[in-house]
């Protein structure tokens, strides 16, 4: 069995932190499904309110979306950029 270095064990930690890291988009996807269901069902119920509905849905999902992206920033980084070296 060959020893494992330091070098070894910090590129590995880094994988398995760009996997963890790669799960927050999970949160985002499952937020914006429901607000856009919410969106429209209120809409159903309140047609004449679509343009106002539409664009504050939009907003809050644009917002969430960007957990999503910092999640995989961080998965990119954690992968290839080479820590300590």
């Amino acid at each position: 069995m060959e020893n494992i270095t330091g070098t070894d064990l910090i590129l590995a930690c880094s994988a398995i932190g760009a996997g963890l890291a790669v799960i927050a988009g999970i949160g985002p996807g499952i937020g914006q499904g429901i607000a856009a269901g919410h969106a429209a069902s209120a809409v159903g119920r309140n047609p004449g309110a679509k343009s106002e509905i539409t664009s504050t849905m939009l907003l809050g999902q644009a917002v969430a979306e960007t957990t999503g992206l910092y999640g995989l920033l961080v998965a990119i980084l954690l992968l290839f950029v080479k820590p300590l070296v």
